[in-house]
């Protein structure tokens, strides 16, 4: 009786594969595995995995008034996949329902329910990996059906009728349900091994076409770069079409459809201009859903994913399928990565686009201030931190592009020294990315000092000549001190790094206009401008001795009075001025 009652109770099983099937399809089950449930997560478990535990009760098999059943495993899974709260409500459901069903065991039965789905509760909560493996599930299980058998025997009455129901329904119950448990959560990780296997697919593949699409992307989203991206992605993925948009017209379209949807026509699916205009990606599983304009368009299904320049929606990414309701969620996340990618692609276009603007003619004045080696530096370190710390990446482009944009002023009116010290530390920070722990900048700024009116460019010139000249020549690198200090009517500036320092022999020199050696270029053409504005009594100041250092020091007074412009810096000089700071 004993072993056919197993085998009764094993064929009712079958519940249990398809609940783990099922769960193992929903939204729920990546929740579960990263325990970020949510409120409606946990009590769509509690009812499902409750319910379950109510049809276990149902197929059980009567034995002098009493039931041996299943109702164990939805309970205990309940708690394994969410925690003692998941558990403890599951239990309660099935409990219940099992108290008003009655006989002499009801009320043990139904307190053995709410005490397993809490005991699969507290093993959740200490086991560290997610799921719960199905060795702790099966000794989770066995401990669980045999606190039910105690529990039983010490509540049930009369107490020979409790005794007599255990030793018959005790070992089936025990070893059938353990094993319940433990398939199912067999199932539920294979079934999460299966999507982290799939993710990683996905993502690999999303990244070698990333790779591909690089070197066009960075051109910018154009139909040139849009063509050759899009002609990758069809060719990496089994679509029957992609597509790229710009806000307004199709810039590629490679695969079916293409008789129609020609690069340079508007776009002509209302789910593109819904994703557009939303800035959401949109899902069309139907002809209606994407909305073609031409009536003969084959395209049955898509996904629409928004590309993002920052916040901004500048076009949009297009996945196509030629039959209804064919996108699968594979689909999705494939489009979502690509898109992500894309837009960050982009993104890091626009701020390189702007870091090479300073080749270009009409920014000769940039070209001068900031040296080609700079640039070609800063890229190289940017480059090599893009793999490794994006982030730090993407931050040093920003103030590159910053950099860029400050150095583009052309007039000579004065700026706060705020404004001026933070084109400073946009240089800096990327000086100090380069150097690494070879370069300590120390900056010592009196707030009162901020609010000065300065001219704009004095600072980083000197700024550059004190790593370049004075620090790099050094293996070891060195300390560059920056200080800005209230002096009442005036503001003192002081530059001071420990490096090599200049010879005597230039000392003579280093000040004099025209002369383009060593410290020389920036020194000159600063003490010059603050000159011609300021008057004579404001030149640079400049302290060094070879193996010690060099100071340099600037003063700028809190009352802008310029004085007439006369000696070597005229009208025509004075637009070289700006461009050859640096």
């Amino acid at each position: 009786m004993t072993w056919s009652m197993a085998l009764d109770l094993a064929e009712r099983l079958s519940m249990v594969a398809t609940a783990a099937f099922i769960l193992s399809r929903t939204p729920t089950l990546g929740r579960i595995l990263s325990r970020q449930l949510t409120t409606k997560d946990r009590m769509l478990l509690i009812l499902v995995l409750g319910t379950m535990g109510i049809m276990g009760t149902y197929a059980g098999i009567p034995i002098h008034g009493a039931l041996a059943n299943s109702r164990v495993v939805g309970i205990m899974v309940a708690g394994l996949l969410g925690g003692p709260l998941v558990g403890t409500g599951a239990g309660l459901i099935a409990g219940i329902h099992r108290y008003y069903i009655g006989g002499f065991t009801a009320f043990s039965c139904g307190l053995a329910a709410v005490a397993e789905g809490t005991l699969g509760g507290l093993i959740q909560r200490y086991y560290r990996r997610s799921p719960v493996s199905w060795s702790i599930a099966l000794a989770t299980g066995l401990v669980g059906e045999a606190m039910q058998m105690a529990i039983i025997l010490l509540t049930a009455r009369p107490f020979s009728e409790a005794l007599a129901l255990v030793k018959i329904i005790g070992p089936p119950m025990i070893i059938v349900n353990s094993i319940g448990v433990a398939i199912f959560m067999v199932i539920v990780k294979t079934a999460a091994e299966q999507q982290e296997h799939i993710a990683a697919c996905q993502a690999q593949r999303a990244l070698d076409i990333a790779n591909q699409t690089l070197p066009f992307l960075r051109r910018g989203l154009n139909r040139e770069s849009a063509e050759a991206a899009a002609g990758i992605i069809f060719n990496s993925i089994k679509v029957a079409a992609v597509s790229l948009t710009d806000r307004q017209e199709i810039l590629a379209h490679v695969g079916m459809g293409s008789d129609h949807h020609h690069p340079g026509n508007p776009i002509l699916t209302s789910a593109t201009l819904q994703a557009i205009a939303r800035g959401e990606l949109q899902l069309a599983q139907t002809r209606g859903e994407i909305g073609c304009r031409d009536r003969h368009c084959r395209l049955a299904s898509a996904v629409v994913v928004p590309l993002k320049r920052r916040e901004a929606t500048i076009g949009a990414l297009k996945l196509y399928r030629d039959r209804e309701n064919s996108i699968t969620p594979v689909d999705l996340e494939l489009a979502r990565g690509l898109a992500h990618l894309f837009s960050t692609q982009l993104e890091l276009a626009e701020v390189e686009y702007q870091a090479r603007l300073r080749s270009q003619a009409e920014l000769k004045a940039l070209q001068a201030q900031v040296q080609p080696h700079f640039l070609f530096n800063a890229l190289n370190t940017i480059i090599s931190l893009i793999r490794t710390r994006p982030e730090k990446a993407r931050e040093l482009l920003i103030k590159l592009a910053s950099f860029f944009r400050y150095s583009l002023k052309r007039d000579d009116n004065p700026i706060p020294l705020e404004e001026e010290l933070a084109h400073v530390d946009a240089y800096l920070a990327i000086e100090e990315a380069r150097f690494g722990n070879k370069l300590e900048v120390i900056r010592r700024v009196e707030p009162a000092t901020l609010g000065c009116p300065v001219p704009a460019f004095t600072l980083q010139p000197l700024v550059e000549n004190a790593i370049k000249h004075g620090l790099q020549p050094r293996s070891q690198g060195g300390r560059l001190v920056l200080t800005a200090r209230d002096r009442g009517g005036e503001v003192v500036v002081t530059v001071a790094d420990d490096g090599v320092g200049i010879p005597a022999d230039e000392m003579s020199q280093i000040l004099l206009p025209g002369y383009g050696h060593g410290h020389g270029l920036g020194l000159a053409i600063v003490n010059e401008r603050l000159k011609a504005l300021y008057g004579p009594e404001y030149a640079v100041q400049v302290n060094s001795a070879p193996d010690r250092g060099t100071e340099v020091i600037l003063r700028f007074p809190k009352e802008l009075k310029q004085v007439e412009k006369v000696g070597p810096v005229g009208v025509q000089e004075k637009d070289e001025l700006y461009r050859c700071c640096g």
